[in-house]
C-alpha cells in the first residue's frame, strides 16, 4: 500500500489594522454608551474576536468580497451578526481591514482597499 501524504494546513499569521480596531472601539462604544447595554456590547464584541479567530483558522471558507472585484480572489468578507470582516489574504498574512454594519452603502467597504 502507498502512503499518503497529509498536507498541513498553511500556517498564516494575522494582523488586525488600525482601522479594524477603531471599527471595533466604535460599534461596542456605540452599544454600550449611546445605547446603554454595556453587556450586549461585551457580547458583540467577543462575537466579532471570535469571528476573527475562524478567518485565521481557515481565510478560504468565506466568501469574496464581491465590492472589491480581484482576479486572485484575496478580499473576503466574514458575516459576524449584523457587520461584514472585510479581509484581505496576503502570501503568508491575513489582514484584517476593517468592519462595517450590514445597513451602509457598499461603496464605502472600497475604501478599505487602501488600508495597508
Amino acid at each position: 500500500m502507498g502512503k499518503s501524504k497529509e498536507k498541513t494546513p498553511k500556517a498564516y499569521s494575522l494582523r488586525v489594522t488600525d482601522n479594524a480596531l477603531q471599527n471595533i472601539d466604535n460599534i461596542t462604544g456605540y452599544i454600550a454608551y449611546i445605547k446603554h447595554q454595556p453587556l450586549n456590547a461585551i457580547r458583540v464584541g467577543d462575537k466579532i474576536f471570535e469571528t476573527i479567530n475562524r478567518i485565521e483558522q481557515n481565510p478560504l471558507a468565506f466568501r469574496e468580497c464581491e465590492e472589491i472585484p480581484t482576479k486572485t480572489k484575496i478580499y473576503r468578507k466574514a458575516v459576524c451578526m449584523s457587520w461584514l470582516i472585510i479581509y484581505k489574504i496576503k502570501v503568508s498574512e491575513i489582514v484584517i481591514l476593517g468592519i462595517i454594519h450590514t445597513s451602509r452603502k457598499p461603496s464605502r467597504i472600497k475604501s478599505f482597499r487602501k488600508e495597508k
